[in-house]
């Protein structure tokens, strides 16, 4: 079967290289902690000369140690060897993902690995660094956590739908990284990589465990969750009932935490694709529902009921005023052209639904294909 393994990287492939015996690098260490959390635009040009010389002598060793040497070298191949039982032209089908910190030593890490893997034919490896995502501060460290399980939600399911087997490899990185990690994959990966740290270097497997959202316990709160999830903040009012550990708090309003993206990520298909939400700022015209009700596929409910929320945030913001939705790059609202008073706008590149402004609501009138739905027919 063919494999996703997605590998957190850490820093220690970069470190393992000062020569501590000698003494113009005995300060390397420090310098390189003490930086540990900066981007490239705020190191100090001192400590880039370090990270260089550093990534240089990481790319020579590799290339010129046997496996056993690279697995000391390298928690990360470490993890990725002992998947392969150490024939690495078994992988040449798989994808390999590297998750760095947005740092300069995260992503120059990352990228040693990345040169290492294509060498030797792991063509399909690419890295993703989150957004923020550094022990700067828990406020970062959770902006970075929020980017990623973003992206897991994007490009996991897909590759799961195509029959390849999600393996997390969490043997590299920081401890905080994997601890979430460890948990955000009881969700999203088939199984979990750990080695043994012996002179053997075996390789641990945890399955997945049969983890399921039950989602009648958020029924109740869809209209909520789906603002929340299109960027909405709420009071602590609107939010009542909603698990605490779902919820943050950023200037006074509620907003998804990161567990909260989490398992809305898990439910949101379900609740997504039933009835209409009803939204306050928007009326529902009966053609409208019967356009909704011919949909089957759960995918085009969830995207027009995700885009409902958005066009519902957005009025809400601007208090009702629609300028604010000609604004909107995604939603795209505007007159429908020779229509008279109908508006319309986008749920995706050729999906629209028509509309019209009134006594503080927006009426939906139709949903369906641009040119052959709703240009003909848009009431």
């Amino acid at each position: 079967m063919r494999r996703v393994i997605v590998s957190t990287i850490g820093t220690s492939l970069l470190t393992n290289q000062i020569n501590r015996a000698n003494p113009e690098e005995k300060d390397w260490y420090s310098q390189l902690r003490d930086a540990a959390n900066l981007n490239e635009n705020d190191t100090p040009e001192i400590v880039k000369k370090i990270i260089s010389i550093l990534e240089e002598r990481a790319n020579v060793k590799l290339d010129n140690v046997n496996i056993p040497q690279i697995r000391r070298a390298s928690a990360e191949l470490n993890g990725i060897y002992g998947v392969y039982q150490e024939d690495l032209s078994k992988g040449k089908e798989d994808y390999h993902f590297l998750i760095a910190t947005d740092t300069i030593q995260g992503t120059t890490t990352a990228q040693i690995v990345e040169t290492f893997l294509r060498k030797q034919g792991l063509t399909n490896t690419s890295i993703y660094a989150p957004s923020g995502l550094s022990t700067a501060s828990t406020e970062t460290f959770s902006v970075g956590i929020d980017d990623l399980i973003v992206w897991l939600q994007e490009t996991i399911p897909p590759l799961r739908e195509s029959k390849y087997k999600i393996c997390f490899n969490l043997v590299g990185s920081f401890k905080s990284l994997q601890g979430y990690l460890n948990t955000i994959g009881m969700f999203y990966a088939d199984e979990i990589i750990y080695i043994f740290e012996g002179e053997k270097s075996d390789l641990i497997t945890i399955p997945r465990l049969p983890i399921s959202v039950d989602t009648s316990l958020f029924e109740p709160y869809t209209m909520q969750l789906a603002l929340l999830d299109s960027g909405a903040g709420l009071s602590p009012q609107e939010t009542t009932g909603i698990p605490e550990t779902m919820l943050g708090e950023v200037d006074g309003k509620m907003v998804l935490s990161t567990w909260g993206n989490l398992i809305w990520n898990q439910c949101k298909e379900d609740l997504l694709s039933g009835d209409l939400i009803p939204f306050s700022r928007l009326e529902y015209q009966d053609t409208f529902r019967a356009d909704y009700n011919r949909v089957r596929e759960k995918h085009k409910r969830v995207k027009l009921q995700e885009t409902l929320a958005t066009v519902t945030r957005l009025l809400n913001e601007s208090n009702g005023n629609t300028a604010i939705l000609k604004e909107h790059k995604g939603i795209q609202y505007g007159k429908l052209t020779n229509k008279g008073d109908i508006d319309h706008f986008r749920v995706t590149q050729s999906v629209r639904v028509s509309c019209a402004f009134s006594q503080g609501k927006l009426n939906l009138y139709h949903y369906g294909e641009q040119h052959d739905d709703i240009n003909n027919n848009p009431y």
